[in-house]
């Protein structure tokens, strides 16, 4: 196939819309809790493992980097989860028109957001 049609290769001008911003960071979290789980579950075994496993995961978590890496976890499964309730919305036929699905994104922001302080709150 030999088109002649113009080729966009400079990614930093395509401006996508809201609700492709919102569906793009929904699978970004996704991918951020699926890499996660397998600290997580390292974490879990090392701390049911003896007490001074636990003593050790502990100690640990009293550092700012896995503070850090707690409230980024927190943040993106909270993004996920309220992203995905908005995806199921949008499955039963709620806020599919372009004005609604951009209402929706901006409310799954400014809740993410919300989530994301109070989760932030929390762990430091």
């Amino acid at each position: 196939m030999n088109s002649k049609r113009p080729v966009n290769l400079d990614l930093t001008t395509i401006r996508l819309p809201l609700p492709a911003l919102t569906s793009i960071l929904h699978r970004i979290s996704g991918v951020i809790l699926f890499v996660g789980i397998a600290f997580l579950l390292y974490g879990l075994d090392l701390s049911l493992s003896s007490h001074r496993g636990y003593q050790q995961i502990v100690g640990y978590l009293h550092s700012p980097l896995a503070k850090f890496i707690a409230w980024g976890l927190l943040t993106a499964l909270g993004y996920h989860f309220i992203a995905g309730i908005k995806h199921l919305l949008m499955d039963a036929g709620y806020a599919e028109d372009k004005e609604s699905g951009r209402v929706a994104s901006v409310i799954t922001l400014v809740l993410a957001t919300a989530f994301s302080a109070l989760a932030g709150g929390w762990v430091w």
